[in-house]
């Protein structure tokens, strides 16, 4: 299978590189997808002829507001448009397929429908111009919405592996685990923030006011720069939905060795063929968050070293990395045989059939 990166004028990826944040935060997966295909020149094709896909490589998530810090999406739409301008006027293959056979990375909260709050994002719903195409996103869930009505996949939020190597130097995955249950991140007092929206569908804030005083919960609301450190001394690692059901702590608390606790109602996870979610993990759900504590504790008496051994599994780890190079097993060699299963989509096969 071959995969050809489209060479688009700067100002759609690689000037975004300015920020040192662009290829390191939550949703910077769209960059290493992008450097690692550039690397690998056993998936990457110089020669669009010889493709079965074509990547689109456009940054929409490093435009970092100036107000709060968290990435503003709201050029996303004429970013992406402007691109597919651009390449269907100078080259053959997105009229040719109807854009069928292109790969985008839609890597922030609701995916391919690129807004931050689901209401507004289920109004605009997916650009008319993406939906023939195959969407990497982090986004996805098992019931019917507007925001995964194209063809897609999902795919893990980034956690960058060279922050974890660093982290695990300081004890090994089996080492003392001295935390029971951890949260770190924003955890709302009041449930209805700024916006007049019910922030986690009230769920960080319930965890807040039954477990806020509970010696087995260590919950934090600032941020900390050993963060990292702390899931490696933690057992079970909550990690409840915000605006969107996904979470880069269920990254972070598998690759860490701490088992996640998965309160996203309906969350569809990556990789489900490489990955044994329900061996490694725990899903709880929104309506039975105050009984968090009994859950945990029957848990921790009966099946939880079985957990654990099943979590310190290396494979498991490596399969939700964004390794570069690529490495057999990781999350872009994941995607990749993802793609090959929708070999029916690329015209080049399609011709030969």
């Amino acid at each position: 299978m071959k995969v050809y990166v489209y060479d688009l004028p700067s100002k759609y990826n690689t000037d975004w590189l300015s920020n040192e944040r662009c290829s390191s935060h939550l949703f910077a997966s769209e960059v290493a997808i992008h450097k690692i295909l550039m690397n690998n020149n056993d998936i990457r094709t110089l020669d669009p002829w010889e493709a079965d896909f074509f990547f689109v490589p456009v940054y929409v998530s490093c435009n970092f507001s100036t107000v709060n810090g968290f990435p503003a999406i709201g050029h996303a739409r004429s970013l992406i448009s402007s691109a597919i301008q651009l390449i269907s006027s100078e080259l053959p293959f997105w009229n040719r397929s109807s854009g069928s056979d292109h790969v985008f990375v839609a890597s922030h909260d609701f995916g391919s429908c690129f807004h931050t709050l689901e209401d507004v994002a289920v109004a605009d719903g997916v650009p008319e111009v993406l939906k023939n195409s195959i969407i990497l996103q982090t986004f996805g869930v098992k019931y019917k919405h507007p925001c995964q009505e194209v063809e897609n996949v999902v795919i893990p939020p980034y956690v960058s592996p060279e922050s974890v190597r660093t982290t695990l130097k300081m004890s090994p995955l089996n080492g003392r685990r001295d935390i029971f249950v951890f949260f770190r991140g924003k955890m709302e007092l009041h449930p209805k923030n700024v916006s007049g929206r019910f922030y986690s569908k009230q769920v960080r804030t319930e965890i807040w006011r039954k477990y806020g005083n509970d010696r087995r919960f260590y919950l934090q609301r600032q941020r900390f720069a050993g963060y990292q450190s702390e899931i490696l001394r933690s057992t079970f690692c909550l990690c409840p939905l915000g605006w969107a059901p996904w979470s880069p702590r269920i990254v972070e608390s598998i690759v860490l060795g701490c088992v996640p606790v998965i309160i996203a109602d309906g969350i569809r996870l990556p990789f489900p063929s490489s990955v044994p979610w329900a061996e490694i993990s725990l899903t709880v759900t929104e309506k039975d968050v105050a009984r968090l504590g009994d859950i945990l504790g029957d848990v921790a008496a009966t099946n939880l070293t079985s957990i654990q051994r099943n979590l310190w599994d290396p494979d498991v780890r490596k399969a939700l990395l964004f390794n570069d190079p690529m490495v057999e097993g990781d999350a872009t060699w994941q995607i990749m045989v993802a793609l090959s299963e929708k070999l029916d989509r690329s015209h080049k096969k399609s011709s030969v059939f």
